[in-house]
Formats: C-alpha cells, sequence, structure tokens
C-alpha cells in the first residue's frame, strides 16, 4: 500500500484528479461495497504485478481497480486492452520490455490502462489541484 501523499508526491509535479463513479448513489450499495472491500483486502500484501499478467497472484494498480469494480459492483470502468495494442516503440518502453519480458513480450496479454480508467465514461470529476 501507498499512502496519498507519498503517491502525489510520485506524480507530474504533485498534480492530481479525484473522479468517483456518476452513478454511485444506485451501484455502490452497502453489499456492493462490502464485495469490493473483500476482493480489495484478498490482494493486500501481494507483490506488485510489473509485468502485468492477467491473473489473481499478483495485480498492478489499473488492473485492480478495474477488478474490484468489475467483480465486486458488475461496473466494468474500462476496456481490456492487450500489449500489442499499445505504442511500444519509444526506447525507454523497449528497454523496460526487454528487461522484463526478455526476448518473449507477451503481445496478446489482456492489459487495462491507467488512462483507459481516467478517461471511462462512467467516471467523473470530483476535484482536482
Amino acid at each position: 500500500m501507498t499512502p496519498l501523499a507519498r503517491w502525489i508526491e510520485g506524480g507530474v509535479r504533485g498534480h492530481f484528479v479525484v473522479k468517483r463513479l456518476k452513478n454511485a448513489d444506485v451501484v455502490l450499495t452497502l453489499s456492493a461495497l462490502e464485495r469490493m472491500r473483500r476482493i480489495g483486502d484478498d490482494f493486500v500484501g501481494k507483490k506488485y504485478d510489473l509485468t502485468f499478467e492477467w491473473s489473481d497472484d499478483n495485480k498492478y494498480c489499473s488492473e485492480l481497480i478495474r477488478i474490484v469494480y468489475d467483480r465486486g459492483a458488475d461496473a466494468q470502468l474500462s476496456p481490456l486492452r492487450t500489449l500489442a495494442d499499445f505504442d511500444l516503440s519509444s526506447p525507454e518502453v523497449q528497454r523496460l520490455m526487454k528487461e522484463r519480458y526478455g526476448n518473449a513480450i507477451p503481445l496478446s496479454e489482456a492489459v487495462v490502462s491507467p488512462s483507459d480508467l481516467f478517461d471511462s465514461a462512467l467516471l467523473r470529476e470530483v476535484t482536482h489541484n
């Protein structure tokens, strides 16, 4: 877990945006919130998934949020895409891919993009700095 202040510090110039589900009053019932909490609790203490594998062994940030909402509240915040759907051509991305996968980049692996979550039509902005 990362404290919010440290997470914000890790961003670009401390900028952040907070979004919430547009129809939270309907979707986030007490039972849905409890399911979401249980699902999230199942991942506490697990390692961060640097290789973006679609499994419950580990999770990365945007995957965890999508899974909690999908499984807990039946709200699919963003589409699943594959690594092949992204522009992987920059030298920095190429270096990280080589470091993480060697020569076997799993281009068909399902992934959740943070930008897809951010742009979700199901969310509304509640605040930013």
